[in-house]
Order: structure tokens, then C-alpha cells, then sequence
């Protein structure tokens, strides 16, 4: 998991949308450096926390119900999350039932939240805290229940006990005491949210399929192959779960439109940690030019997958084809109103002027990973 306190949430949406136009870095992070000093800014509470906190706090007081904890002891030993809505609906004790319908109306509003469709179902998970805590999981130990804090670098969590009470607990280490962790299924929620995000872009026209004729021709296309890939950080907390990725290249279409393509990396879950994914990045066939660039998000439990894609195709459409790119962070930075830097996923890496030919290592701009790449035909069948 990348550490979030070394990329400030403002200088982060500048960094993405100067790499998805293809302008100047250095102005986009002042400029978005500058929205986060707002106090109004800092001070914002998310809507999707408080629901998580809401619903930490019920189930952490239907623990008092020794069948119930038993059935949630059970399910959280044998599994590493647990879907909390099915395990309530599925429970024959009172205190599991009467979680069930705040749960579900709590997953409907989580869906709302990240702009995700109802039909995306069950969205909280809880887990054990940490792999150590199994042997602390008694029968007769009646855990508290936290939230995963939005910073990785975060001191405390606030975790509460099965009569309601909050109790802070220090992330510097892993407590003795068994801890549950709620926390939102982002697998699930990414998923979901890129397809979102890929709807939203083709009914744009970002995304559009004028590099199939240019394939047919020459019999196959050209692509960019990753190798190798590794993201570099050294403060996984233990309170976090795996990461989840995705990339974004953009460059300009066959049809002189600024164009982006979403790249799910589900692979890469873990920093310090090398992957051989031997996975197609790019596709030449669909670049008017021999250049596109490369940003890699992390997903956040706040990510509002329209907003996100509303910011994007909001920023590219504003983009002309002069035969170069053309630089319009500010103007697209001063459109998005100052409340979504509050809502959204992290910022991980960057690489500029990616080319068909390109090979080897490639450092990304902010120095936080690197990928190796080849160019690589993909031939017709």
C-alpha cells in the first residue's frame, strides 16, 4: 500500500491531469498544493467514513450476543474478509438479524457515495486486524471493531467495544488484543468503478475503436508489454489490506481526440515487491502519434469513480489536436470544485513519452516505482 502522506491529496489530482494532457508537472503541483492549505478543505469530513464508523460501532455492539460473536469468530478465521452483509443475513440470532438492515442501506449508500451502479451489491467487509491476532481470538474474547484509517501513516484508530465505547488504539504496533477491521471490499468496488469510469469515457468519444481498421491492415498491432513492475515504499501499516491499481494511458486518437484507457492492474498489491505481469500496457493502433503517457492510481475507500471520470473527460475534451499536447492543468484544476480533493484515489506514479519503440527500465517521474517494457506484436489469429 502506498504511503499517503508523502503525496498531498491536492498535488496528487494536479500530477494525474498534467500527465493526462501532457503538460508542465511543476505548475499543476502548486496550484493543487495550494487548494489543500484551505482550512475549509482540510477540515471536510467524508460522508463514507462516517457510514463505516456508523456501522463499526453496531457491529461491534452486536458482539455482546456470545452465538452471534461465535458465528463472526468462525467466519473471519476462515476466510480474509468477511462479505458482512451475507454473514448477517444468514445469522438466526437477533443481534445479526437487526444488523442486516442497517447494513444493507448502509452498502446502497456506500454505492451512491463512489458513484458506482445499486446493481453493485454488498460492499463492507470486515477482517481479523492482523495474522497475528488468531492466536489472541478466543472464544471467550469479544473483540472491538475499527475502521481503516484513510492515511497510512495514521498514529491511532479509534476502535469501539461492545457497549458502544470508543477506545484509541496505536497503529505502531500490532495489539495483543483482537481487533476487526471494517473496511470496504475495493476489489469489488474497483472493478465496478473502472467500468464506470470506461462508460463514461467512450460515451465521450475518449475511447473509441478507430484503431481497428489500422490492425486489420497490417495484420496484428503494435503494443507495449510490461515485464516487470514494482512500486517502492517501506510503511505498509498493518491495518491495511492489499492495494489496488489501475493505470491510465492517454495520448491522442486515430480521430485526433485527446483518448485514455484504463489499465486494471489487479496484480500488484503489495509495494517492495516485483511483478512479472507480462501484460499489454498500450496499443499503438489506436495513437495518431508515436507518444502517450502513463498514471498509475491506487484506490481509496473515497474514490467517487463519476467524479472521477466527470474531471477526466471534462479535462480532455477541452484538448485540440495541434500535433503536440497541449497544457491546460490550471484551467482544468480551477473546473473541479474544491470539494472533491477531499474524495479521491491516490496518486501513485507517472511516465511521460512512452514511444512504440521504447524498452528496458523505466524510472517513473516521482521516483516512487519503475517498470521494465517491451514493444511486443500481437499478431491476428
Amino acid at each position: 500500500m502506498v504511503s499517503r502522506a508523502s503525496k498531498r491529496r491536492g498535488a496528487l489530482i494536479g500530477v494525474m491531469l498534467s500527465a493526462v494532457i501532457g503538460g508542465s508537472v511543476q505548475p499543476a503541483i502548486a496550484s493543487a498544493a495550494a487548494a489543500t492549505d484551505s482550512p475549509a478543505t482540510a477540515q471536510q469530513k467524508s460522508p463514507v467514513r462516517d457510514i463505516e464508523n456508523q456501522i463499526a460501532r453496531s457491529l461491534a455492539s452486536s458482539l455482546h450476543d456470545s452465538q452471534w460473536r461465535a458465528q463472526v469468530r468462525t467466519a473471519s478465521l476462515a476466510t480474509d474478509e468477511v462479505d458482512l452483509q451475507a454473514l448477517a443475513g444468514k445469522s438466526t440470532r437477533p443481534a445479526g438479524r437487526k444488523l442486516t438492515a442497517s447494513v444493507s442501506a448502509a452498502d446502497r449508500r456506500l454505492a451512491e457515495l463512489k458513484g458506482l451502479p445499486t446493481s453493485t451489491g454488498s460492499l463492507l467487509r470486515v477482517r481479523l486486524g492482523a495474522p497475528s491476532m488468531r492466536a489472541h481470538l478466543k472464544t471467550d474474547t469479544t473483540p472491538w471493531v475499527a475502521v481503516a484509517a484513510a492515511d497510512d501513516d495514521a498514529k491511532t484508530l479509534t476502535a469501539y467495544d461492545s457497549q458502544g465505547r470508543a477506545h484509541t488504539v496505536g497503529t505502531a504496533r500490532v495489539p495483543d488484543r483482537p481487533l476487526y477491521v471494517l473496511d470496504i471490499d475495493v476489489t469489488k468496488a474497483h472493478r465496478a468503478g473502472l467500468a464506470v469510469l470506461d462508460k463514461a469515457l467512450a460515451a465521450k468519444g475518449l475511447t473509441s475503436q478507430a484503431g481497428l481498421a489500422k490492425a486489420q491492415d497490417t495484420g496484428g498491432w503494435w503494443a507495449t508489454k510490461v515485464d516487470a513492475i514494482e512500486v517502492n515504499d517501506d510503511q505498509e501499516p498493518w491495518f491495511k489490506g492489499a492495494a489496488e491499481m489501475f493505470s491510465l494511458v492517454t495520448g491522442f486518437g486515430l480521430d485526433g481526440k485527446a483518448r485514455v484507457d484504463s489499465v486494471d492492474m489487479p496484480y500488484l498489491d503489495y509495494d517492495g515487491t516485483t511483478y512479472y505481469p507480462n501484460q499489454i500496457l498500450v496499443n499503438w493502433s489506436n495513437y495518431k502519434y508515436n507518444l502517450a503517457d502513463v498514471v498509475m492510481m491506487e484506490d481509496d475507500d473515497g474514490t467517487n469513480y463519476r467524479a472521477l471520470a466527470t474531471a477526466i473527460t471534462t479535462a480532455l475534451l477541452t484538448v485540440t489536436d495541434q500535433g503536440t499536447y497541449i497544457p491546460l492543468v490550471n484551467a482544468v484544476l480551477s473546473a473541479i470544485p474544491d470539494s472533491w480533493f477531499t474524495d479521491d484515489p491516490d496518486y501513485v506514479e507517472s511516465w511521460y513519452t512512452l514511444a512504440k519503440n521504447s524498452s528496458g527500465r523505466l524510472n517513473g517521474a516521482s521516483g516512487n516505482g519503475w517498470m521494465t517494457v517491451d514493444p511486443y506484436f500481437v499478431e491476428e489469429l
